[in-house]
């Protein structure tokens, strides 16, 4: 009798008569991607016995991590992502986190500065430090990054349509701290078609978009060589309702979209893939979430090899952070809220993450505060030393079930891909809104089964209480808006309006050729030229992105 055979025999002769039990309540145990869960797992279910698919730690197809040894060398860098108020206020929370044994930094800018608007622009009027930090010129960055060792850590800034120019006053600040910036490490996020799919903080058309995108790699590759020069994001493509599957597939459409942009512009694909990355979610279903980092990573690998050519190893790499996922959070009982946390952050790190944001568990009421980013720091802290997890390479391979998972997920987000490819590519899709509307019906869908009952959240649907909510609360100070605009105003009557005058008339010049622009920011942000005037003169140029009605 075959291994299938036997398997099939036990289950007519066990499970049906316990499964007839369950009928009434769920005939179809599934993921949250609407993949099938066998009630067990057997090897004939998945491809984990042809070597090449499962291969070794460091080595492609890099199913099991993109080092050799992962965590026994080097932990996950412990990023806690961070901002509000002003430069200064976001400064002392980074020196706690750093204090508190926090790795790296991450920052994260307000909707004005991510929309590319000063602080004194009647705009952004209401939304000063909010929900990040307002960064409007270089006196705010130094402020931001005052006594931090800018060769000695690596930041994270999660900015995307004004990148550029927030990594021109970041390199502009290292080079006053006498760093070369040969020297610095970290991530620009830099994708800004996740925002025309899912998020919205987009300034420019995608094509002139794509330009700065490309003079961020070259300049880089070039420049700034230990930079990651684009973070490109499933996360909120996640939070905004798609599936594991879903995640996968437009995440790597549109890093696809990237490399071909890039190589469109002339540079070589081994020049700028190393310094790739991408930013995933973590959500709730933990065994459907360390699949899909196994499959992301094989996918990729398999896309930069056989669809682009690349040649070295490095630029096959599926190099990845990971922050829990904020809409798992509930506003009722927040404390069960450490708990989904610790899930996803334990997935993340058995899925072979390289960095790491642990939400907190207040954060779907307000900012949070000091002591729950400490507890939220801490879940790293304990899965790093006290689980053993780490120990082992990749501890879950070689699970049937997992590998399935993974199998499936891949072969999903394939499918996906090749309908994108169809259409001729990421940014056509995203102009026809096909990856929107996809996203949108996930996350009906979803929420459907939550108000059906069919997915059980805790505290929300099921196990309710009242009770009235007593935790500590971070507010932002109102004040920080006038002071934002008194700074602001005191920097332009300092500096030469002359030089200012001639370095916007040099960026609208150049943003009418292929000069790139990068070079030309630094200058501009080092003459105290503002982000918000940097951001209207190449709108005054290349105009504003508006969106299509969805196909």
């Amino acid at each position: 009798m075959s291994l299938k055979e036997a398997y099939t025999a036990w289950q007519t002769k066990t499970l049906k008569k316990s499964l007839e039990k369950f009928k009434q309540r769920k005939e179809r145990f599934e993921t949250s991607s609407g993949i099938e869960l066998p009630p067990i797992a057997f090897p004939d279910q998945s491809d984990m016995a042809y070597p090449e698919k499962l291969g070794f730690p460091g080595e492609y197809p890099f199913t099991r991590g993109v080092q050799a040894t992962m965590y026994r060398s080097r932990l996950w860098t412990m990023r806690q992502y961070a901002g509000y108020g002003t430069a200064r206020e976001t400064n002392r929370r980074y020196s706690y986190l750093l204090d508190q044994g926090q790795t790296g930094l991450s920052v994260a800018f307000d909707l004005p500065t991510q929309i590319g608007y000063d602080a004194d622009d009647p705009i952004a009027a209401g939304e000063i430090g909010k929900v990040g930090v307002s960064i409007s010129s270089l006196a705010d960055m130094e402020q931001l990054l005052e006594a931090i060792p800018l060769d000695q850590v690596s930041t994270s800034m999660t900015i995307n349509a004004p990148a550029g120019i927030l990594l021109a006053m970041y390199i502009a600040v290292a080079k006053k701290q006498g760093i070369e910036p040969g020297k610095l490490r970290g991530t620009i996020q830099n994708d800004i078609l996740k925002e025309y799919i899912a998020r919205g903080t987009y300034i420019f058309p995608p094509q002139s978009s794509m330009r700065l995108i490309t003079d961020i790699f070259e300049y880089c590759a070039n420049n700034v060589p230990k930079w990651n020069t684009i973070s490109v994001s499933g996360y909120h493509i996640r939070e905004a309702g798609a599936t594991a599957v879903q995640e996968v597939a437009f995440t790597l459409a549109n890093g696809i979209a990237y490399v071909q942009a890039a190589i469109n512009s002339g540079l070589d694909v081994d020049e700028f893939a190393p310094q790739l990355s991408f930013f995933f979610n973590a959500h709730n279903n933990f065994l459907e979430e360390i699949a899909k980092f196994r499959a992301a990573r094989r996918l990729w690998a398999a896309i930069m090899q056989e669809r682009f050519m690349a040649r070295k190893p490095e630029s096959c790499q599926l190099r990845f952070h990971t922050q829990t996922a904020g809409s798992t959070l509930t506003a009722q009982q927040p404390e069960n809220n450490a708990v989904r946390v610790t899930l996803q952050a334990l997935a993340a790190v058995m899925g072979g993450t390289q960095s790491l944001h642990t939400n907190s568990m207040d954060e779907a009421l307000w900012l949070p505060t000091e002591k729950s980013v400490r507890l939220a720091l801490r879940t790293q802290q304990i899965i790093a030393f006290e689980s053993g997890v780490p120990d082992s390479i990749d501890p879950l391979a070689g699970s049937y079930l997992i590998e399935y998972l993974t199998d499936e997920i891949e072969r999903g987000a394939t499918e996906y891909i090749h309908r994108i490819d169809e259409m001729g590519g990421a940014l056509i899709a995203v102009e026809r809104g096909y990856m929107q509307m996809e996203i949108q019906n996930a996350a009906y869908a979803a929420q459907k089964a939550i108000e059906r009952r069919e997915q059980v959240v805790v505290g929300v649907n099921e196990f309710k209480v009242d009770e009235a909510i007593d935790l500590e609360r971070l507010k932002v100070d109102p004040a920080i808006e006038n002071s934002q605009k008194r700074q602001l105003e005191a920097l332009r009557k300092k500096r030469d309006p002359v030089r200012v005058s001639e370095l916007r008339e040099r960026i609208s010049a150049a943003a009418r050729t292929q000069e790139n622009l990068i070079p030309l920011f630094i200058e501009c942000v080092e003459n105290h030229v503002t982000l918000g005037e940097i951001c209207k003169t190449l709108r005054d140029v290349w105009g504003e992105y508006q969106p299509q009605g969805l196909m």
